[in-house]
């Protein structure tokens, strides 16, 4: 099922605000925007196109109230990191509400293996394939813990 386009950072924080408002989660952002605050300003500076140039690079990050502690880096380019309890997870902009939906209804647990010893957090978005991201011990927090199936 395709999401809806967010096509800024600034449509993309909105929606994972309504995202976390639907859950009773409080959310706090803070934004960078222009070349001299931006990742994406910093590399990319020296070799820009006339067209890039003229476009102001946005950038946010979007912490949102636990249990358990999420961030949600937003990047120029169509891309994010959503961070669930130090384990980070790749996301496109786009389905951002959708994992992070996903995530606070359940579709979430840990697969633990005892031989090679390993865990992985598995976040199903109805739709996608699955996200999935080792757990080291150190990042195993009791929120996780109670997640290992």
């Amino acid at each position: 099922m395709p999401h809806p386009p967010l096509p800024s950072t600034q449509s993309a924080v909105l929606a994972i605000e309504a995202t976390a408002a639907r859950h009773g989660r409080e959310v706090s952002t803070s934004h960078d925007i222009g070349r001299d605050r931006t990742f994406a300003g910093l590399v990319g500076a020296d070799g820009a196109g006339a067209d890039e140039l003229a476009a102001i690079p946005h950038e946010a990050l979007v912490e949102i109230a636990g249990p358990p502690e999420v961030t949600v880096r937003l990047f120029v380019h169509d891309e994010a990191l959503v961070t669930v309890e130090h384990v980070p997870f790749d996301v496109p902009r786009d389905s951002v509400p959708a994992f992070l939906n996903s995530f606070w209804t359940g579709l979430v647990h840990l697969e633990q293996r005892v031989f090679p010893p390993s865990c992985t957090m598995i976040v199903t978005v109805p739709g996608e394939p699955s996200y999935r991201e080792p757990v080291t011990a150190l990042t195993l927090t009791p929120w996780l813990a109670r997640r290992i199936r």
